[in-house]
């Protein structure tokens, strides 16, 4: 991903909630499977860190995202932001275009 997609998902981002909290349980089967389904549907999806949560937030994204094969677009204080290309979005014409 080259850092002017990454801008232009950090902009897309900025309106979306957070559809996600990851608490003290940290990272979990369920999680991933519910971060999966979602980025299917989704694309971009933007999460939530508990102060609960011992590890520091960039190292939690970047575990998450290498689990559901998505890239870390940002993290900002306790939230972060994935993006995966999405098969399915891209059949129904409602995939998300990057810039080149």
């Amino acid at each position: 991903m080259t850092s002017k997609q990454r801008a232009w998902l950090r902009g897309q981002a900025n309106d979306l909630p957070c559809l996600f909290q990851v608490g003290k349980g940290e990272i979990t089967c369920k999680l991933i499977e519910s971060l999966d389904d979602v980025l299917s549907t989704h694309e971009l999806l933007k999460v939530n860190i508990l102060k609960t949560v011992k590890m520091r937030p960039v190292d939690l994204a970047h575990q998450l995202a290498l689990a559901v094969g998505a890239d870390v677009v940002q993290v900002i204080g306790h939230r972060f932001v994935l993006y995966r290309h999405s098969e399915k979005m891209a059949k129904l014409g409602r995939s998300m275009t990057l810039p080149v």
